[in-house]
């Protein structure tokens, strides 16, 4: 638990810095490492890298997406996606004696859900010049806070297993207290950067119920993203997809959520006013 607890703090401090520097090219940087060490980690799992064109087409896709995702590069950004698919049709000719359609497939579906998922978190912060940051706060705490709530509750009162062949530790009674609790901390957490923000001469109103609805619904989503992940994790009959954060495991471990809740988030704040 002791190590579980210190990794999340040097991640929290990480996290932090990279915000700090939200505004610049760093934040895309460090987005394109996140996808890229994702890709890696499913690749690696589902036993893709030996199939090394297709493993760097897919890595370089993953590191120059996040990269040009600003409204300027729109048509390159789609012309660059067209570009590596066909890249990796060559290559599926070329390798037609040992790459199969399946693994093919994985590798097409996947890249492109962690990609364009990691690109949404970009998306969320460009959304507003004064609350973007928040935005990507409140989308990475949507999920890791319903999973730790879920991980924490489910330890002390759970009895009943949500997919315990999928993951046997997870529970109804921690899901539940998940869902429910991640609306009220996400409230908490718009209520302590309203006041921020009115120590700054900026002031706005809450709209607490939206926000609380919209918790509940990224910790649904959450769950999804987290069981999906472990199912792979558990047909390939490995524990965890790294030891990048010890305690946790690999990044995947860590954003498995994010990738389900990060396209939501990006949708909901742009067509809806959490603020006022």
């Amino acid at each position: 638990m002791s190590t579980r607890i210190i990794s999340a703090a040097v991640g929290i401090f990480i996290l932090i810095i990279i915000l700090f520097f939200s505004n610049t090219i760093i934040f895309n940087l460090a987005m394109s490492l996140v996808s890229v060490v994702i890709i890696h980690e499913l690749f690696r799992a589902e036993k893709c890298t030996q199939y090394k064109s297709a493993y760097a087409i897919c890595i370089a896709y993953a590191a120059i997406m996040p990269v040009i995702s600003s409204d300027n590069f729109l048509v390159y950004r789609n012309l660059f996606a067209v570009f590596c698919v066909i890249l990796l049709f060559l290559t599926y000719l070329a390798l037609h004696k040992t790459l199969n359609f399946d693994k093919l497939s994985f590798m097409i579906a996947t890249t492109a859900l962690t990609s364009l998922s990691i690109c949404c978190l970009i998306s969320v912060k460009r959304l507003d010049e004064i609350h973007g940051v928040f935005y990507v706060i409140l989308t990475l705490g949507a999920a890791w806070i319903a999973d730790a709530l879920a991980y924490f509750i489910g330890t002390f009162f759970g009895k009943h297993k949500l997919a315990p062949e999928i993951s046997p530790k997870k529970t109804i009674e921690g899901a539940v207290g998940g869902i429910v609790f991640t609306g009220l901390v996400l409230d908490i957490a718009a209520f302590v950067y309203m006041k921020y923000q009115q120590a700054n001469n900026i002031f706005f109103e809450v709209n607490y119920i939206l926000i609380a609805f919209i918790g509940m619904a990224c910790a649904v989503l959450g769950i999804i993203g987290d069981l999906s992940a472990s199912l792979i994790k558990r047909q390939n009959q490995i524990k965890d997809y790294g030891n990048i954060m010890p305690g946790h495991g690999g990044m995947l471990d860590r954003f498995d959520s994010v990738l389900f809740v990060a396209p939501f988030m990006s949708i909901i704040l742009a067509y809806v006013k959490i603020f006022y």
